[in-house]
């Protein structure tokens, strides 16, 4: 267990924990971590979090669009520009994506996008959005976008992936999320609202109790950075 790196140690472990207590050996197991010196591992230390910040490397991100363009199809741009502006994740877009495109065709897209805020309303869809730790409640996105998604074809990952592979091509959607949050940051947005719209919602009593928002505000502010963004990633 030792060679594992910390997050698979730490996978290994919790595994191990869930079947002693199944077995009902649960104090005899904790017993045995303890005489041969196994200690639960952390990696979320201060040093694994400026390792991630030092090795993001953003500035490189055009680079990779512009590599892979002509290995995708129509939609499959599409879907970049829409993964870029949402800064979803990567199963969240997909879904996300494939639901406009379902929605328009059977006339219900009003339950999803709300117009008037230019706004994806996740939260409305809990089964397939909210998940614990990993949530996305809305995201904003201009109405010229949305009607070019509801006017493709739909994606999936698979295809993305296997075509990328193998062209030896680094898959790197999970990317976008990073550069969106990083860029609305840098671009006024505050950091509780950065947190919300990525799925987050934090502990503070100011998030909690004060944070509010002038929702047509603060779309069109977030749609003006969002248009830049994908100029910068020349999408």
């Amino acid at each position: 267990m030792l060679i594992l790196s910390d997050n698979r140690r730490l996978d290994a472990l919790k595994a191990m924990v869930c079947l002693s207590k199944y077995l009902g050996c649960y104090e005899a197991y904790k017993n045995k971590l303890k005489n041969f010196g196994i200690k639960w591992a952390n990696p979320d230390t201060a040093f694994n979090g400026f390792l991630s910040i030092f090795n993001r490397k953003h500035y490189t991100l055009s680079l990779w669009i512009r590599e892979v363009q002509p290995l995708l199809y129509d939609n499959e741009r599409l879907f970049l520009r829409f993964l870029a502006v949402t800064g979803l994740r990567k199963s969240e877009a997909i879904t996300s994506f494939n639901m406009i495109i379902e929605l328009n065709a059977k006339g219900k897209l009003g339950e999803y996008y709300n117009e008037d805020f230019s706004t994806l309303e996740h939260f409305k869809f809990g089964r397939l959005f909210l998940r614990g730790t990993k949530n996305a409640f809305i995201s904003i996105v201009p109405k010229a976008l949305i009607t070019e998604v509801y006017n493709s074809q739909p994606v999936t990952y698979d295809a993305i992936h296997c075509r990328l592979m193998r062209r030896q091509v680094h898959l790197r959607l999970k990317d976008f999320r990073s550069y969106h949050n990083s860029y609305l940051r840098k671009n006024g947005i505050i950091t509780e609202l950065v947190d919300v719209l990525a799925g987050r919602v934090p502990k503070s009593v100011f998030c909690r109790h004060y944070l509010g928002m002038d929702m047509k505000s603060f779309s069109n502010q977030v749609v003006s950075i969002t248009a830049k963004l994908e100029e910068s990633l020349t999408l």
